[in-house]
């Protein structure tokens, strides 16, 4: 099978702040459904799949026509799981792998574009993803959306829990930019990054893309003008159900 670029959705069923969450209903779909289908509206990924450690999530995957492959429950990060589903479908060896969070229902399928095109333009590029420049002053603190900040090449610097840039000068307004769980890798850097030990930062902060930078790899960022939201708890799967019930009447994302 050669598909040059496929796009896989890690996705476990236990979460300490969320079990269950890839299954819960959103306005009669399981979450990972709504993720699924907007992945497949994307223009440049012919192939999607969800991988997985759960049964539930396998069976449920399939119940709606979805692919999906089962992997090891052992995996450190997301990441580490697309490692082990992208090695039965033989890819070409230049294929580009999407990486796009279960828990992110309510992107824009548009997405999936703008985190591949640097790769597609730059061959040295090996790995990118997508940021969001902060408008909600909650979120600037907020650990849940993790910031970034990044040099004058678009290249990452850090991404953290915490605020960055902090600003000591008052006088001084900072933009502020989150990250949105969405990555490309090229298929042999994906092969390298999954065989780095873990970081110190990337336990720290619980933030996989640190592993990149702390051993010397760059990751690209793109500046999304599109939002959107990651479900983490009861809260914003409310939160997001009002935001599709919206879309139904407008047929656009009002957050």
């Amino acid at each position: 099978m050669k598909r040059d670029i496929v796009c896989i959705i890690p996705s476990r069923y236990e979460s300490s702040r969320f079990p269950g969450k890839p299954l819960a209903d959103l306005c009669g779909k399981p979450m990972i459904q709504h993720v699924y289908e907007r992945v497949a509206r994307a223009a440049a990924v012919p192939y999607v799949a969800v991988a997985t450690d759960d049964q539930r999530i396998f069976d449920a995957v399939r119940k709606f026509g979805g692919n999906a492959v089962m992997t090891a429950a052992t995996h450190r990060s997301g990441t580490d799981r697309i490692a082990e589903a992208v090695r039965s479908l033989h890819l070409s060896a230049d294929a580009i792998v999407v990486n796009i969070q279960g828990d992110q229902p309510i992107f824009e399928p548009v997405q999936v574009d703008e985190v591949i095109a640097p790769l597609l333009a730059d061959p040295a590029i090996e790995m990118s993803t997508l940021i969001y420049k902060i408008v909600r002053p909650e979120e600037i603190s907020h650990p849940h959306a993790v910031k970034v900040v990044f040099d004058a090449e678009c290249n990452a610097l850090y991404f953290s829990r915490s605020t960055i840039p902090f600003v000591r000068d008052k006088k001084l307004v900072a933009d502020y930019y989150k990250h949105h769980g969405i990555y490309a890798y090229r298929l042999d850097f994906l092969d390298v990054f999954t065989r780095l030990p873990e970081g110190r930062l990337e336990k720290l902060e619980a933030l996989e893309q640190l592993r990149a930078l702390e051993y010397g790899y760059k990751i690209k960022v793109v500046i999304s003008p599109h939002d959107s939201v990651e479900v983490d708890n009861e809260q914003e799967l409310d939160r997001v159900r009002r935001i599709l019930q919206g879309m139904e009447s407008t047929g656009s994302i009002s957050q």
